[in-house]
């Protein structure tokens, strides 16, 4: 296996195109034991994308990896946090609730993961998850929660997620889209 760099930032308005084709080829390439074509297509329609509140509240991170061999920072994953109300979904989706959390009661959401196929099992989406934990804590919250695909809910699972719920999400192209909702506690004095 190459020996890679890996480093972690916020997302920025100008990292949006790169983003968009990161999820498409996440989704396409990814989530095909776990979901239809016409599940996948349906929900790149509606559910996933990108989601720029997001960006602008800059809790969404990219992860970007370099290699010996492509010595050039090439984003490899995304991922982030928030401390507004939607469990899920990008700027298309269109069930959106962006009031703000309140830390004492709430859990916080983590949220759009995406990791590019070339660098899936690396530890990229583990690097995103701890970044996104750790600034969440910081923002005085002792819960997360998310609404995690199938294929995702295997990653959040090792890393200590429990499953409350499965929804299935009505897509556009009349499909539905499981998604488990998952939840970790904060662990004391952790950071």
């Amino acid at each position: 296996m190459t020996k890679m760099e890996l480093r972690i930032r916020k997302a920025m308005a100008e990292d949006v195109p790169a983003l968009r084709n990161l999820i498409v080829e996440s989704v396409r390439a990814l989530q095909t034991e776990d979901y239809s074509l016409a599940q996948r297509e349906g929900a790149l329609e509606g559910v996933f994308g990108v989601d720029s509140q997001l960006i602008s509240d800059g809790t969404y991170l990219v992860a970007e990896v370099r290699t010996p061999e492509k010595p050039e920072w090439q984003m490899a994953g995304c991922g982030g946090w928030s401390q507004r109300k939607t469990l899920y979904g990008g700027d298309a989706w269109t069930q959106r609730e962006d009031s703000l959390l309140d830390p004492d009661h709430d859990a916080a959401k983590i949220r759009a993961f995406f990791v590019h196929p070339d660098w899936s099992r690396r530890g990229v989406g583990t690097r995103i998850l701890q970044a996104c934990e750790d600034a969440a804590r910081a923002a005085g919250f002792t819960r997360y929660e998310m609404g995690a695909t199938l294929t995702g809910a295997r990653l959040f699972g090792e890393r200590g997620y429990m499953v409350l719920e499965r929804i299935d999400v009505a897509l556009k192209n009349g499909e539905k889209l499981p998604v488990l909702r998952m939840e970790k506690r904060a662990q004391a004095g952790a950071g």
